[in-house]
């Protein structure tokens, strides 16, 4: 059950905020999903489809729990593909494929402290007119993804149930480090999610970049949102029998 929480069962370890969202969705094969998966875990499917998310977003005033943030450090952009996942236990959670971020020292972090697929990227955000922008280019990548949305309907909570409230309402994430399965826990209140209009040159970028199959040919998304963002308090990794 992918229930808001508030609370953590454990401490807070860091604090964060998550602001000017998208959230694009494409169906995908459940065998093409699994087959990106580690021993663990498998496609968490809503009426019988797998789904890939691409989640662009600013993290602000990122900071361990009760430190201030940092200037320059603590302020970024990230461009996240992921999957949607249960463990054994049928817990479900995401699986990022990739996650693209301009700010090094973050990159360098996640990947040793998180066992997070961090990537450096170039990347430019802009916020003007209603409409916000992002541009991504990942280190050694030949081409640029670009991405401006809008909404075009009100903000409202996803209704339990429903293939947005299946795809948004995630609070857990999985990772490999150093060979063991890691599950790590957020909280946050529901998101405000609003339905929104995408115009992306090469929206399939990422996906392509993570050579997941179906996507050279760039098919257009599904589904997209966008919500104004969150304030999210995340807890300590812990293992995951595998």
């Amino acid at each position: 059950m992918n229930s808001a929480s508030d609370t953590l069962p454990g401490r807070t370890v860091l604090r964060q905020r998550w602001t000017g969202l998208f959230f694009a969705h494409w169906e995908i094969g459940a065998a093409t999903a699994a087959a990106a998966l580690p021993a663990g875990l498998t496609p968490d499917l809503h009426e019988g489809r797998a789904h890939v998310g691409l989640v662009g977003f600013r993290m602000e005033a990122l900071r361990p729990a009760g430190l201030p943030a940092l200037p320059w450090l603590s302020w970024f952009s990230e461009l996240n593909v992921r999957l949607y996942v249960k463990d054994r236990a049928g817990r479900p959670g995401v699986w990022f494929l990739s996650l693209d971020c301009d700010r090094a020292p973050a990159v360098r972090i996640a990947r040793r402290f998180f066992g997070l697929p961090y990537e450096d990227a170039a990347m430019r955000w802009s916020h003007r007119d209603g409409a916000r922008a992002l541009d991504c280019r990942r280190r050694g990548a030949a081409e640029t993804a670009r991405y401006r949305w809008r909404p075009s309907g009100p903000a409202a909570e996803a209704r339990a149930g429903t293939l947005e409230h299946h795809l948004c309402e995630r609070y857990a994430f999985y990772a490999a480090r150093r060979g063991r399965l890691m599950r790590g826990r957020v909280a946050h209140a529901p998101y405000r999610i609003s339905p929104a209009s995408l115009e992306a040159e090469d929206a399939c970028a990422p996906m392509r970049w993570d050579g997941l199959p179906g996507f050279t040919s760039g098919p257009p998304p599904a589904l997209v949102h966008c919500s104004e963002g969150v304030d999210v308090r995340a807890g300590a990794l812990e293992e995951v029998d595998a």
